[in-house]
């Protein structure tokens, strides 16, 4: 994959010009301009304040993510040349959490806490996992999940910069679910099979 899993928001002048810029809160100029603080100052009222908790949801699926390709890892049952698929993949979720807990700062709110591995473990029901086919189909059934829900959360958003952002990681995600469906020989997925 050559594609960089950076989420590098467009430069400022991007978007003052053309009419997109009068859609802009001043919130999310500051923070495409790379001034969290101005960012933070702009950002004292209720729809930073639900969009923190739709980016929230976000960040406890990247820390579900990060976890569930650990565990696949540490369960020894993935192929030498498979592994690293896994890795990148995993290190994709990082860079996510990592921008969504960014974001999630600088409007001011607190980043959902993650659970132990174990918790994980528990709940992603990872004993069952007995062949590489099974990890394979965990994490396509996880990331196939994660688009969805990325998806389904895109509406909620006061501020459309931050439907982006998510648009862009469900994009990751989306990646993710095909490359394991065609390792696992099925088809890719058909046109709009996605967020129905």
């Amino acid at each position: 994959m050559t594609r960089s899993s950076s989420f590098a928001f467009p430069t400022r002048r991007h978007f003052l010009i053309g009419s997109a810029a009068t859609t802009l809160s001043a919130a999310a100029v500051a923070l495409l301009a790379g001034n969290p603080v101005l960012a933070a100052a702009n950002n004292g009222n209720q729809n930073s304040a639900a969009d923190a908790g739709t980016l929230n949801t976000a960040l406890a699926l990247e820390h579900e993510g990060i976890n569930a390709y650990t565990l696949g890892a540490q369960s020894n049952l993935l192929e030498k040349s498979v592994l690293p698929l896994a890795i990148k993949f995993q290190d994709d979720h990082k860079a996510h959490r990592d921008r969504l807990i960014q974001v999630i700062r600088t409007l001011g709110a607190t980043p959902v806490a993650e659970k132990s591995l174990a918790e994980y473990a528990k709940a992603l029901e990872v004993d069952k996992l007995k062949s590489q086919t099974d990890v394979l189909n965990f994490a396509a059934g996880l990331e196939d999940a994660a688009v969805n829900a990325y998806l389904g959360i895109i509406p909620a958003f006061q501020d459309r910069q931050l439907a982006k952002l998510v648009g862009q990681i469900a994009a990751d995600e989306t990646e993710h679910y095909s490359l394991l469906s065609h390792a696992l020989g099925r088809p890719l997925p058909a046109p709009l099979s996605f967020g129905v």
